[in-house]
């Protein structure tokens, strides 16, 4: 019996999750990308699993589908998925603040998510280092982290999945209004199902198969210290950081953003500009991330910053992913359009994915995040 071919687009962690659910389920996978696995996006990011940042709605049910899901993964994956369930920690230091996140931490909890209010003492103890000028402050256990590049590397070793690096994708086979096969140089690769999964790249690739997407991306940029172990114990945010994943405004925004990696470096964010592809680190951004964390942690004041990065997230208008079949072209489907979230929303998606195409209940509505809708048809 033949199996389904699948040409998946994209070795992040979006593309290799999509990989490994649709090889478990038996289909023939091939994965192509311009780079090598994990070299965007996926190895530009915290490596956060996060529910405390997001409001009910699709994206949050997805959130916590990807949450019921990733505990299991891990420790399929095993060790090099750095997996540390350390919960995140949400701050105010403002009365305005500490009112809008009580509103905000209520409505998530209505929404099935655990949320625990923290008194100053509680706050202090979980915290050591944290200022003392905060107003309130909410645990989110079901926060995780993984380590975003081994988690993809070993996504994609579980799959079974074929693997094809350094093969950019240059356009479509069409036969009656479907998709058959991708053109990358010199070579047609068939295909009875193809999966556009390019991150903030989805939409040039979308454009060379003929079905355009609203994906754009959208920059950020992190501060790696020099190990610090034990400083910082959750992730911890300032409760801007919210409103600024929320918002669609193209100018600098930043919130502060702190966490600790196994290793016991600190990652220090976080920034969001549209400024297209434009790779350039502006030293003005690094120092208004710092500032923000400072407020947070004075005693970073100290810390030795070792390196800076930055990476594009996928943005789409109204702030939903994308998954599902295109109307225009039949058999080409999308998963993208995560922007920060798709390290945590990777697992989620590709069980969806899985799902639909094999012709399954799936575990949730997947209709607010299909392709014919307005923020997403170019």
């Amino acid at each position: 019996m033949n199996r389904t071919r699948v040409v998946v687009i994209g070795a992040g962690i979006v593309g290799a999750a999509c990989a490994r659910e649709l090889g478990l389920a038996g289909f023939d996978v091939l994965v192509v990308d311009r780079g090598r696995p994990a070299g965007g996006t996926t190895s530009h990011g915290e490596g956060n699993l996060l529910v405390s940042d997001k409001e009910p709605g699709a994206e949050l049910a997805l959130a916590q589908l990807s949450a019921r899901l990733w505990p299991e993964i891990a420790a399929e994956l095993g060790d090099a998925c750095e997996f540390d369930p350390k919960g995140g920690i949400v701050v105010a230091t403002t009365e305005a603040g500490a009112g809008a996140l009580t509103v905000f931490a209520k409505a998530q909890a209505e929404a099935g998510v655990v949320t625990e209010p923290l008194s100053a003492a509680e706050v202090a103890a979980a915290e050591p280092a944290l200022t003392r000028e905060v107003t309130a402050a909410v645990r989110y256990p079901e926060d995780a982290q993984v380590q975003p590049a081994g988690a993809t590397l070993a996504l994609l070793a579980a799959s079974g999945a074929r693997l094809r690096v350094d093969t950019e994708v240059i356009g479509a086979v069409t036969r009656g209004g479907r998709i058959t096969g991708v053109r990358v140089p010199g070579e047609v690769l068939e295909a009875d199902v193809v999966v556009n999964a390019a991150g903030p790249w989805a939409g040039p690739v979308s454009a060379v198969l003929g079905a355009p997407i609203a994906v754009r991306p959208r920059r950020g940029e992190v501060l790696v210290t020099t190990p610090m172990p034990g400083l910082v114990r959750h992730k911890v945010y300032d409760a801007d950081y919210v409103g600024a994943v929320g918002s669609g405004d193209g100018e600098l925004q930043t919130s502060a953003v702190v966490e600790s990696t196994r290793g016991g470096t600190v990652l220090i964010g976080s920034s969001r500009r549209r400024v297209g592809f434009d790779e350039a680190i502006d030293p003005a951004v690094l120092s208004a991330i710092a500032a923000t964390a400072l407020r947070l942690f004075p005693s970073l004041a100290n810390a030795a910053v070792m390196r800076a990065y930055g990476g594009f997230r996928p943005y789409v208008d109204d702030h939903l992913p994308v998954l599902g079949e295109d109307p225009r072209l039949g058999n080409l489907w999308h998963a993208t359009g995560h922007e920060g979230a798709g390290i945590g929303l990777s697992v989620g998606t590709a069980r969806l994915l899985r799902e639909v195409l094999s012709g399954e209940k799936p575990s949730m509505p997947v209709e607010e995040f299909t392709v014919d809708r307005p923020a997403v048809l170019a």
